[in-house]
């Protein structure tokens, strides 16, 4: 017999990177709509701007999710 257990995501942290505000920005919101199929909500977002190894700006982003309370 099969048996299938399914454990519920309570919070997730993902972590972003892109080379421009606007491309930063689709990602998130990308991912936002994603989880949200899944029952998660923003919970906190912290951004940074960096620059990579060859002096290019890197944009930077961190987004917690947490299951949305019913």
């Amino acid at each position: 017999m099969l048996n299938i257990q399914f454990d519920l995501i309570e919070d997730k942290i993902e972590f972003f990177e892109a080379a421009n505000l606007k491309s930063l920005e689709k990602k998130v919101n990308e991912k936002v709509e994603q989880n949200k199929a899944i029952l998660l909500s923003v919970h906190s977002v912290s951004h940074s701007v960096n620059f990579d190894e060859k002096g290019r700006v890197l944009f930077t982003a961190v987004v917690h999710f947490k299951v949305k309370k019913i």
